[in-house]
């Protein structure tokens, strides 16, 4: 790699380095070892034959063994450590508090603000020589009454103080989330770990105690954690998309191309793999060290597209580092939110904060014109005055002061607290999900489970214990109800169905002594071998024995289990020449191809059609109706001679013999039920969709109540359903669709195609009223699709593979059924928590805005001064949002239907609240306003001339005002118009902190805040008469409850999410795309993304090649591979789009595609890595 190979070097001390190029005892160097991972295919063979003989010779050289793996010795793991590196990327810094200050500065009303501040301050300390002059008229006057004139200063600097303390309170809550966010990341990655041979034994260890030389289990679903050689593998398939964007499965073999790449996915098969090169030397670490350079840049340049996205993405990522989770989390958060829409309650919001922004800068608009205007006639037209030069001042001093009003207007009509809000209640209910067993990985899936309408939920593991039994078995010809005697079985098929248990699974399926004394035998690995396994211990036969007589690397073939063939076979030789071929699966598809049975002295007999219907009728189907799971057992004897062709499947596995068909039971979880009761009071929809027997999976569904007696229901099996919805072309219509899916409850003997086309129909059918909303639980690597097309996806945390995982929104960590309802409850609640906040937000902004408003065009002031704007903002948005966001959930969100898409955020009632509301507060303000001063006996404030002093008519005007906005915010807490809103609310200590805190601030203020408040000291009297007033508003609350909301037909709702017309062109092709591509959608993003960094290498190592010599056909030839791939680009759907700038050979920006949804477009990757350079160069292409 020329330079570039030096590039991850770079990262460790000048000690260590030299260390490095001497391999400190092992016998392999860091760089050769580097160079190896380089090589693809045929050249790699070549390179490990010329090197070290052979994989096994690899493995002597790196002092390990392919069979027994490293010792536990803790010195020699660190001296790995120190040669070759450790399995993680050195992270990226968090931003600093100040950055996120400047950050929090950025916003366009506060600078607004400033500026306006900062040229009222200017003017305060100018005193120009005009001013006390009878010329400029008496519009100064009254200051200097007072000898006041010098604290003019206050109010521009009170604002400043004000705006900064906005700011600070703004960055330290992006402080806060951030750290939680790491928190949160660094949990998802000790979660992730692998499974490696050390001493002989198969250990679990966290992905980050990696070490080169590790001789690792690789397995189906896995997401590859380290760069290795393949040592022995069984039909290995290896998706490396996201390194080399094809989309095609590369088979891997020890024979052909045994290279494996960190970042890529298992697809199907397993295998042994010895780790060559881990974190930074790994090939993704090498790409995400290139990136590490130009870290500060791709920061500024991405700041903007942060700002708006309010939710942070937290992803798995194959290498363990915060900076791997920045770089992949920001890509993979604009795949996230292409690949749904915006999530409901983002879109709905999104929607009211830019009505509400465009009223308030109306509003803000007229109140400045109608003040100058005012100002303007009355000065020069009715007093007749002239504008003379030395006045100029004076009347710039009323215009600023006019500009104030006009932007603190502004700033009351804006919710800047909604995004805190969201995100305040988002964090909330993320960090206490996590209790509930729920890891959320994208934070808008919290709020979407909230809407869910339907949940496609897998029967094993999910919905049943995953703890599995063999319960019944048909061995020689008769049906055992329990285990049978050893003896009563002819020693033939015992032997036979011993050897085709234990050498017909993975061997790394096993079944260990218990934990505790008295309890059960632990399962590990796949659980139905499992209990195929704990069938040999009961009948006293020991598999391991077997297993050690014919260890995993003499095996001459497997055909590995996967969701279409839906069997897994072995194949081994005998002794005496020739072939055996043992195979196990679905009972259905595996007697079809039997033309031969077991009889029960152990002799082989044919075994007709007509055989086969009978004991489908008397063996399979009572078994599947009792709820359990029927596997058969084959096996088939290829005579010595001339050898079969292997890879023709359909003929090795056929005219096999049949040994046993086995029953087994996998118990509902206790808890299930009731949860799938809940979800039905909720208004939600469970559907079971599996791979299992139709019977079986009817039996399930009525243990779970997920079929009710008497109900009008469907149950169909995959092949039926696919029928059903096709047209004689063979293509999904949704009309079609659309007359099954709102009865199908069961789908059994289901492909993940099936599932997704299921997922894909619910969602864009138009026929309900709204568009359902659908959450799915998945586990299994060809569950990717599906769970990406969801709306929510769930990944199993202990049965799930990390494709599955990677695919999915949130992870359940107990991969219990009952955990998804939890997650219903808090994604309700946070829905709740946002309307409570817009009630009591959006109330206050209507009162404050017309009080400012008629105020100002009224008295030529604002009743409510900037400061005091500033203040109740701050309250309101900092404060209610964390108090109101924090309420924790309760069953009774359970009671009710889904809100559904289109449901406005600010329902009817909300509408009443607000606007009732309102009227009480602007009634009381206003009596005040106009009458203040005479029922309290006090001065008025009204008409006060620039720089007066605070005058206590105003301080009550604003004092009521808050304190009737503080007991507003009790009646905030219910919206659906329940009566007791003091109900739960000892149970949320933090919402009556912030009450009691507010108002505790709040007398201080308005005792000895002073010029700088505007406010001057109340007496007790006065106190009260503003306490009497704001306990009102409780009263009020009250009498508003009382008032029936079906009368109030003139009341709108607001806040309704994108209509259906909405929907573009751009969404349409994306979903046909989704279909052809099902595979290559779970890795569409990463593609693109992977691609443009395979090209910035490539060039880097140009520019390094041309400084070095004039030649640089070395460095093309050594990437031709990749360069030959990036010609042969499809036209593949790509939410991403990655822009890679000229002044920094290393900067790589990413800028979302316009719209949420991706477009497909077709590659759009500009590199240019010197100056002068043209996209013609090296195959990069701009397509317009």
């Amino acid at each position: 790699m020329g330079d570039l190979a030096n590039s991850a070097v770079d990262f460790y001390p000048k000690s260590q380095r030299r260390e490095l190029d001497h391999a400190g005892g092992l016998g392999c160097t860091l760089p050769e070892l580097r160079g190896l991972m380089e090589l693809r295919g045929a050249e790699a063979l070549q390179k490990i034959q010329d090197g070290y003989t052979n994989v096994r010779g690899l493995c002597r050289r790196l002092k390990t063994s392919p069979t027994e793996g490293l010792s536990d010795n803790a010195a020699d793991l660190e001296k790995r450590r120190q040669i070759y590196g450790q399995n993680f990327i050195p992270p990226k810094q968090p931003k600093t508090f100040l950055q996120l200050v400047w950050e929090a500065l950025q916003d366009v009303t506060l600078i607004i603000l400033e500026i306006a501040a900062i040229i009222s301050l200017g003017l305060s300390f100018y005193a120009p020589p005009g001013e006390g002059s009878e010329a400029c008229g008496n519009l100064a006057a009254g200051a200097e009454d007072e000898g006041e004139a010098e604290a003019g200063w206050i109010e521009g600097a009170a604002i400043l103080l004000s705006v900064v303390c906005v700011v600070l309170v703004t960055a330290f809550n992006d402080w806060s989330k951030e750290k939680q966010f790491r928190g949160l990341q660094s949990r998802i990655e000790q979660e992730q770990k692998f499974a490696v041979v050390r001493n002989g034994q198969q250990v679990q260890i966290p992905v980050a105690e990696l070490v080169v030389g590790d001789i690792a289990q690789i397995k189906y679903g896995d997401l590859l954690p380290a760069d290795g050689v393949l040592i022995q593998g069984n039909d290995l398939k290896i998706d490396e998309s996201s390194l080399t964007g094809e989309s095609d499965h590369v088979r891997k073999s020890v024979e052909k191309d045994p290279m494996l790449l960190s970042g890529t996915h298992v697809m199907e098969g397993s295998g042994r793999m010895v780790v060559t090169a881990v974190g930074v030397n790994s090939q993704t670490g090498i790409i995400f060290t290139l990136l590490g350079a130009s870290g500060e840049e791709e920061e500024k340049k991405d700041k903007k597209a942060k700002k708006q996205d309010g939710a942070v993405a937290m992803e798995m990522q194959p290498l363990k580092s915060a900076e791997g989770g920045e770089m992949e989390d920001r890509e993979k958060k604009k795949t996230s939110v292409s690949k749904k829409e915006k999530s409901v309650l983002q879109g709905k919001l999104t929607k009211l904060a830019v009505q509400i922004g465009k009223a308030g800068l109306v509003m803000s608009a007229i109140t400045v014109i109608i003040l100058v205007l005012y100002f303007v006639i009355q000065t020069f037209v009715l007093d007749g005055r002239v504008w003379l030069a030395e006045c100029t001042p004076v009347y710039v001093q009323y215009f600023v002061k006019f500009f104030i009003i006009g932007v603190t207007v502004l700033v009351v009509a804006v919710p800047e607290g909604l995004p805190l809000a969201v995100t305040i209640s988002l964090a909330y209910s993320v960090k206490k999900m996590m209790k509930d067993n729920n890891l959320v990985r994208h934070l808008d899936a919290c709020e979407t489970m909230g809407n869910a309408t339907a949940i496609c939920s897998d029967k094993t593991g999910t919905l049943t214990t995953n703890r599995m039994t063999v319960v019944q078995a048909y061995l020689g010809d008769t049906h055992y109800r329990e285990t049978p005697a050893p003896s009563s079985l002819a020693p033939r098929i015992l032997d036979l169905l011993v050897h085709a248990i234990a050498i017909n699974s993975a061997y790394t399926t096993k079944i260990l002594p218990p934990e505790k004394d008295g309890g059960l035998p632990r399962q590990v690995g796949n659980k139905t071998e499992c209990a195929l396994l704990g069938f040999l211990r009961d009948l006293h036969r020991d598999y391991q024995a077997v297993r050690d007589q014919l260890p995993e690397e003499k095996l001459y073939k497997v055909y590995t289990f996967n969701s279409v063939r839906k069997s897994m076979s072995t194949v081994t030789r005998l002794p005496q020449g020739g072939f055996r071929v043992f195979s196990k699966g679905a009972s259905e598809i595996l007697l079809k191809k039997c033309s031969n049975i077991l009889s029960s002295t152990g002799e082989v007999r044919s075994f007709r059609p007509r055989d086969r219907d009978e004991m489908v009728k008397k063996v399979i189907e009572p078994m599947a109706c009792e709820g359990l799971r029927t596997i058969c057992l084959a096996f088939r004897d290829f005579a010595a001679g001339p050898e079969p062709n292997w890879e023709n499947e359909n003929d090795i596995v056929g005219e096999l013999t049949c040994i046993a068909v086995v029953g087994i039971e996998d118990p509902v979880r206790p808890e299930v039920p009731e949860a799938i009761c809940k979800c039905q009071k909720a208004g939600i929809t469970v559907r079971m969709v599996t791979g299992d027997n139709i019977n079986t999976a009817r039996a399930i569904a009525v243990k779970c109540g997920i079929l009710q007696p008497g109900e009008d229901f469907l149950c169909l099996e995959g092949k039926d359903f696919n029928r059903r919805i096709r047209n004689e072309k063979g293509e999904i219509e949704q009309e079609r669709l659309d007359k099954i899916w709102p009865k199908l409850r069961v789908l059994a003997r289901s492909s993940p195609t099936d599932k997704h086309t299921l997922v894909k129909g619910i969602i864009d059918s138009t026929i309900g009223e709204q568009r359902q909303v659908v959450a799915v639980t998945g586990d299994g690597t060809n569950d990717g699709p599906a769970l990406k097309k969801a709306d929510v996806g769930f990944a199993m945390g202990i049965a799930g593979t990390d494709v599955a995982k990677e695919a999915s929104d949130i992870i359940l960590t107990d991969d219990n059924f009952s955990s998804i309802v939890k997650a219903v409850m808090w994604g309700r609640n946070v829905y709740d928590s946002i309307s409570k906040f817009l009630q009591f937000q959006l109330t206050v902004n209507v009162v404050a805005v017309v009080v400012a408003f008629t105020g100002a065009c009224i008295t030529q002031d604002s009743p409510l001064k900037a400061v005091q704007m500033l203040w109740v903002n701050l309250i309101m948005d900092t404060f209610a949002s964390l108090a109101l966001a924090t309420e924790p959930p309760t069953e009774a969100l359970l009671l009710r239907k889904p809100y559904g898409r289109d449901k406005p955020l600010i329902s009817r009632t909300m509408m009443k609240n607000i606007v009732g509301h309102g009227v009480y507060q602007l009634g009381i303000i206003f009596t005040l306003l106009f009458a203040g001063e005479i029922f309290f006996d006090i001065d008025s404030g009204r008409n006060a001339p620039l720089h007066a002093p605070p005058s206590e008519h105003y301080t009550i005007i604003f004092n009521t005002f808050v304190l009737m906005q503080l007991f507003n915010e009790v009646n905030a807490r219910k919206i659906h118009g329940e009566r007791d809103v003091f109900r739960g609310v000892s149970g949320n200590p933090i919402f009556c902190a912030i009450v009691l805190g507010t108002f505790a601030i709040q007398i201080v203020i308005v005792q000895f805040g002073g010029k700088p408040f505007s406010c001057s000291p109340l007496d007790a009297e006065q106190w009260l008469w503003c306490l009497f007033v704001g306990v009102g508003e409780l009263v009020w609350g009250q009498l508003i409850a009382t008032i029936p909301t079906s009368h109030l037909k003139c009341l709108k709702e607001a806040g309704h999410g994108p209509g259906k017309d909405e929907i573009t062109d751009e969404e349409m092709a994306e979903d046909e795309e989704e279909i052809d591509h099902a595979e290559r959608e779970l890795r569409r993003g990463q593609i693109l993304w992977f691609r443009g960094l395979n090209r910035i290498q490539t060039q880097m190592e140009v520019v390094s090649t041309f400084k070095r010599s004039g030649s640089f056909q070395g460095a093309v030839r050594r990437r031709s591979s990749v360069l030959s791939q990036l010609h042969e680009v499809t036209n593949l759907s790509t939410p991403t789009h990655v822009i890679l700038s000229a002044g920094n050979p290393t900067s790589a920006t990413i800028g979302k595609a316009h719209g949420d949804r991706p477009r497909p477009a077709r590659e759009a990757v500009t590199v240019a890595p010197f100056p002068g350079w043209s996209p013609g160069v090296l195959g990069g292409r701009n397509t317009k």
